[in-house]
């Protein structure tokens, strides 16, 4: 579809979508002219634009060469891919691309926390966010997770930004300087839009634009030799720490979360759960620390949160089974962690899904002597099922719901079932969080009264 009207805009908006939307109001707040391009005929968010901009050009079926060419700017949201022909010859010929965060970066004036990584980064966003408004700021979230950046920028500035920030989005951003930023971790994820880990790396590496403080995962190779020689730098790690590292001690027959060798809290205190979850909570330590945070409110959020719906979401429990929804994990380092974060626990794995080009080799190694049999589903279970065949037992199912009722009939006392894909879900879901209501709805089928997600 092409509504023609004048297109001679400076600024073309690149993908429709949350982002999209959320671009197009902030650019007609500011009495901008712009126009709009999408791959989709029916995008998301098209009933929007037409009903509050009905005079904005609309290109849709295929992104629109001829509307992109003759722009200053193109706003390009995270799922369209930079790499299309198209904007790469656009760029080539002068057009500057650009995402959202780009944008707040050069209007928004206070203080950003700036959170990306494969895993964990929805968790440590919110871990700061409730640390920063417990100790009493005015503080905004958003970027990746929730809110759109640009929806964050009202008249007044707050006192702090907190921003989860994805691959794509660190693409198209050149000047955000955050005040505090962290690469939580590396794993093989959308191996559909990158040529391998070193250049998903190189996209995450962009979140240390600037001079603000680094806070780095000292257990991760990829990301621990990210360090800079000419900045703040701050480790964290799940073994002893060294001065002015974020890590566990051990006192008292306790493990504590520390920095140096200062004891904070018993790990034990935490409300969430699981080693990966001690990881998070290091870095949002880390992180508050560089603002500023008061610590005792840091605390009391890690001694109260209890975490986000759909990762390591404790669901129910019944004759003395666990039920885990971890929907969420989209990529095979989370599930891994998930897996690790269970430790002395028989594990009942649900999985499957969009693999995203993933190969499994390390979910194959952590599910060894972990998994008592994993249950597999979606567009990738022959993958899946032929690398953890040398793992443990594998079968696979029709659906979501066929897996949960299996895996009810072979639970035993003391195992724990853990939905956690290592997959995308887009193969036979709207997103995520209709696969973790799915498997909560199947749950409550088979066992009875669950927590609602």
């Amino acid at each position: 579809m092409k509504k023609q009207t004048n297109i001679n805009v400076d600024t073309v908006i690149v993908g429709l979508g949350l982002t999209g939307v959320s671009c197009a109001r902030f650019l007609s707040s500011r009495g901008l002219s712009f126009a709009m391009t999408d791959t989709r005929e029916t995008p998301p968010g098209l009933k929007e634009i037409q009903q509050e901009f009905p005079e904005t050009m609309i290109s849709l079926g295929d992104l629109d060469r001829e509307l992109i060419m003759q722009a200053k700017q193109c706003l390009v949201s995270p799922g369209v891919s930079i790499r299309h022909p198209i904007l790469i010859r656009a760029e080539q010929a002068g057009v500057e691309i650009i995402g959202d965060i780009e944008l707040l970066a050069r209007h928004a004036d206070a203080p950003v926390v700036a959170i990306t990584g494969a895993n964990g980064k929805s968790t440590v966003t919110t871990l700061v966010y409730e640390m920063a408004k417990k100790a009493g700021l005015e503080v905004r979230v958003g970027g990746n997770l929730g809110t759109p950046a640009l929806d964050l920028i009202e008249e007044s500035e707050p006192d702090l930004y907190v921003l989860e920030l994805s691959s794509f989005q660190l693409e198209t951003t050149h000047s955000l300087n955050p005040v505090a930023a962290t690469v939580l971790n590396i794993t093989d994820d959308h191996m559909d839009r990158y040529v391998g880990t070193a250049d998903y790396a190189e996209a995450k590496e962009k979140v240390f634009q600037g001079s603000g403080e680094m806070v780095l995962n000292l257990d991760d190779l990829i990301v621990a030799r990210m360090t800079k020689s000419n900045r703040i730098v701050t480790g964290f790690t799940l073994e002893k720490p060294t001065e002015n590292e974020f890590g566990i001690l051990q006192k008292n027959d306790q493990s504590w979360l520390s920095f140096g060798n200062r004891l904070l809290m018993p790990i034990s205190e935490m409300k969430i759960r699981g080693s990966h979850n001690v990881s998070n909570g290091l870095a949002a330590f880390a992180l508050g620390k560089a603002v500023g945070i008061n610590e005792k409110a840091m605390l009391e959020v890690l001694r109260t949160w209890p975490g986000l719906p759909h990762r390591c979401q404790w669901i129910t429990e019944q004759n003395g089974v666990d039920w885990y929804n971890d929907s969420k994990g989209t990529n095979e380092g989370a599930t891994v962690a998930a897996i690790k974060g269970f430790s002395n626990r028989s594990i009942i794995l649900i999985a499957g899904g969009d693999a995203k080009g993933a190969t499994f080799d390390d979910l194959a190694a952590v599910a060894k002597g972990r998994v008592k049999k994993a249950f597999l589903f979606g567009k990738d279970a022959p993958l899946l099922e032929k690398v953890l065949n040398r793992a443990t037992v594998v079968e696979r199912v029709g659906d979501l719901e066929e897996a949960v009722k299996c895996a009810h009939k072979m639970a035993e006392k003391n195992d724990l079932v853990l939905l956690s894909p290592a997959c995308a879900s887009l193969d036979m879901f709207t997103n995520y969080k209709a696969r973790g209501q799915a498997f909560v709805s199947a749950v409550k089928e088979v066992v009875g009264e669950v927590l609602q997600s």
